[in-house]
């Protein structure tokens, strides 16, 4: 069985890959051994050996995500990326970045922070729910455009309400009207197919430790070719005027950041190769059926309005469904505490929803207990139905 293969407590109903993901065995144990390595002779694998594990990981990223191996760094998470980005953008006082109001908490912070600094602007466009197609969304969206738009700022996947957004056409359309395109795709990579050099995106910033199953820390950053001249690193070291410089100044400006544990990384490639032995095209679009199939059935017997159709343009691996509820971790902590199921409760501005991801692990029986249980809590009156 699948789930053998990985670390997660047998006793717990693990419905949140979403959140932080998890390493299988074989990749942990992997991980772990450049930590053992580390240890055992610091300055060598610092120095020499790991480097060489960094570029052979960093290439092995490069060819599964599809892009070229300068133009993409290996880096914390996609909120360090993210950072990096926003704070080395050339914005001026009236600029505006549009976004829309279903980005991740922390990546809205980020933005406000910076444009605040600057006298930017960032418009985070409101969606109508439910979203009845892509080109509803699409209008929705480029409405929020204007003569002072300089970047847009998309999730390719959604955090709280779990969509496949239309990356594609956003990219295609802002290159049209001339404007930067920054995407967090942080839940993409193992959970979609992904080739960033053909959706050609000035930035595009994913993670390694959720759908990809690595070791927590492991993200990256890609930097299209032509922009990277304005991409400072956050901390400024020895790839800085390097006396060792290598063919990309990009990687020795943002590879170099003092001492740290990047064992993390080198076991990316263990997760690709994990991947490969367990025909994760396969696997993945039986978890993105099932995931389907539940959605509809918790519709069906909840009553909700789903806030997307429920078709594999918008979902994925994750399902978010609606409900009334004052106190989102009360319903979380009910049913961790008495349950034992690992499920998150989100709150998205003024909606709440509970988001259930489904991955190679999961089965129907875990589906079914969920469901059983909500409908008893339910029945309590702990929450109420939203949408």
């Amino acid at each position: 069985m699948i789930k053998d293969q990985f670390l997660l407590d047998p006793a717990i109903t693990y419905l949140n890959f979403g959140s932080f993901g998890a390493c299988p065995k074989i990749v942990f144990d992997a991980y772990q051994k450049f930590q053992l390595e580390l240890e055992r002779q610091p300055v060598q694998f610092m120095m020499h050996t790991g480097m060489k594990y960094l570029n052979d990981a960093q290439g092995a990223l490069a060819a599964y995500i599809g892009c070229d191996a300068n133009d993409v760094v290996m880096v914390m998470n996609p909120s360090y990326a993210i950072n990096t980005i926003a704070k080395a953008l050339p914005l001026n006082k009236g600029d505006e970045i549009l976004t829309t109001n279903l980005e991740y908490g922390a990546m809205d912070r980020t933005w406000r922070y910076y444009c605040e600094k600057a006298g930017a602007k960032y418009v985070a466009q409101q969606i109508t729910f439910p979203i009845q197609s892509k080109e509803q969304f699409l209008n929705d969206f480029w409405d929020g455009c204007t003569a002072q738009t300089k970047v847009v700022f998309i999730s390719h996947i959604t955090s709280a309400t779990g969509l496949i957004l239309p990356i594609e056409e956003i990219c295609r359309e802002a290159r049209r009207r001339g404007l930067l395109t920054i995407i967090d795709g942080a839940h993409v990579p193992g959970q979609l197919p992904l080739d960033v050099a053909a959706l050609d995106a000035d930035v595009y910033v994913g993670a390694c430790h959720k759908w990809m199953m690595g070791p927590k820390g492991a993200s990256f950053l890609f930097v299209k070719r032509e922009q990277q001249h304005w991409v400072d690193p956050l901390l400024i070291s020895w790839g800085f005027q390097s006396e060792a410089p290598s063919e990309s100044t990009f990687i020795d400006y943002h590879q170099t950041a003092g001492t740290r544990d990047f064992s993390s990384f080198l076991a990316v490639p263990f997760c690709i190769e994990f991947m490969k032995k367990n025909n994760w095209e396969l696997v993945r679009s039986h978890c993105q059926k099932k995931t389907i199939e539940w959605a509809n059935r918790f519709k069906v017997e909840f009553g909700f309005q789903s806030i997307a159709p429920i078709t594999d343009s918008f979902i994925g691996q994750m399902y978010s469904m609606p409900i009334k509820l004052e106190n989102p971790d009360l319903l979380k902590a009910i049913l961790y505490d008495q349950y034992q199921i690992e499920v998150p409760v989100f709150k998205n501005q003024k909606d709440v929803f509970i988001r259930f991801s489904y991955q190679a692990f999961n089965t129907d029986e875990d589906m079914q207990y969920l469901f059983d249980t909500l409908k008893s809590l339910k029945s309590k009156g702990i929450f109420e139905i939203g949408g």
